[in-house]
């Protein structure tokens, strides 16, 4: 019999800000369509609709500063800023009154999207895996303590490409607010430390290409920058 074994990838670990740790990834989910402006610029779904859920693998989390490949199977790459809400805490059907206590820091992260596949999948019925669950689709930034930035309930939320603003918002326009996020996902999920929540994306998403360097930034939290380079063959 062949010998197939191989080194373990690492697990994925992100930096808490001004400190030595490592905050050890366990899960990453995402909230979709969480931004009356952007389920307008979309042209999908009602914007009544309450958000849902969808999941990336934790190998999908880059590096805060660390450059990310074009990816196969695209020719519409494209950026959306998010708040990332980083669980300190196991939370089980917890109420939104308590949701916050459950929650270790924020950080400003990316949910990369292969658009043109997710638009395909969409027509068809199937699971958004190819547009959204693919390697390097999560940038993520340092990760906040709350005892350092509070709770990020409101405040700007940017996105500039080339020095270019192209998103712009504010986390008080979610609709659904962090804690009504962490209650309606620890009623289908135990969410434990090492979690991290994507909590959805303002107008102005679009494409970027090689050489061009995406920043990000929400008020109260390092900024994230992510440079995009071409694919090693």
């Amino acid at each position: 019999m062949n010998d197939i074994s191989r080194t373990p990838v690492a697990p994925a670990t992100l930096p808490v800000h001004n400190g030595d740790s490592r905050f050890h990834v366990r899960r990453v989910y995402c909230v979709g369509r969480n931004y009356v402006a952007h389920i307008r610029e979309m042209k999908e779904g009602d914007e009544r609709d309450p958000p849902f859920f969808f999941q990336k693998p934790t190998d999908a989390v880059v590096q805060p500063g660390q450059a990310v490949e074009y990816p196969p199977e695209t020719s519409d790459f494209q950026y959306e800023v998010e708040l990332v809400v980083a669980i300190g805490k196991t939370a089980r059907n917890v109420s939104a009154e308590s949701a916050l206590d459950h929650v270790f820091g924020y950080a400003v992260g990316l949910d990369m999207t292969r658009r043109d596949r997710q638009r395909e999948a969409g027509k068809k019925g199937l699971p958004w895996e190819i547009g959204k669950s693919f390697d390097q689709s999560a940038p993520c930034g340092e990760i906040v303590p709350v005892s350092v930035c509070g709770h990020r309930m409101s405040g700007s939320i940017a996105l500039s490409v080339n020095g270019e603003a192209k998103q712009a918002g504010d986390l008080g326009n979610m609709i659904w607010n962090v804690p009504e996020i962490i209650s309606n996902l620890s009623s289908s999920y135990v969410l434990e430390p090492g979690d991290l929540i994507y909590t959805g994306t303002p107008a102005g998403v679009g494409p970027v290409v090689p050489g061009d360097v995406i920043l990000s930034s929400i008020e109260g939290l390092p900024s994230l920058s992510t440079p995009i380079v071409a694919r090693v063959p």
